[in-house]
């Protein structure tokens, strides 16, 4: 099953891929990796803002970034212009959690990229992770995540 079948059948469909807010470049290719910048928790109806320990549940905050995973694998797909099934492997994802001093559950949150990226893609969405708290992030969004492919 092809990777988009694969989302058609979880009944996500893939955006176009999100257009950077500064200057920088969404992703670069070298040799078989593609980094991927970071992508802000976004859907269909805007931003997704918020900030756990506050004025956000840890479910809430995993659905954001499942919302960055999504954009994550838009940018993929343009990286490899149009043809997701280049994709052999998610290597890497660092993800930052819009939170508050306090708050622990960083992981939990960014499991929700984790997770997601696991049942779309099976093994080849397993991956090292980092996930780190920051004091706020760009447009008050929830969660921002950067990631690393290797593509053939």
């Amino acid at each position: 099953m092809t990777i988009e079948a694969r989302l058609a059948e979880l009944g996500v469909p893939l955006p176009d891929a999100p257009v950077p807010a500064a200057n920088y470049v969404p992703f670069v290719k070298t040799g078989a990796l593609v980094h991927v910048s970071g992508q802000i928790s976004q859907g269909p109806d805007g931003l997704i803002r918020g900030k756990l320990g506050a004025d956000m549940e840890v479910a809430a905050g995993a659905a954001a970034a499942q919302a960055c995973a999504i954009s994550l694998l838009a940018q993929l797909r343009r990286a490899c212009d149009g043809d997701l099934d280049r994709l052999v492997r998610v290597v890497k994802l660092v993800g930052f959690v819009n939170s508050t001093p306090d708050f622990t559950d960083q992981p939990k949150v960014i499991n929700g990229a984790s997770d997601f990226l696991v049942e779309v893609l099976g093994e080849a969405g397993r991956h090292a992770r980092s996930a780190v708290s920051a004091a706020s992030l760009p447009f008050g969004v929830a969660v921002e995540i950067e990631a690393i492919f290797e593509i053939r």
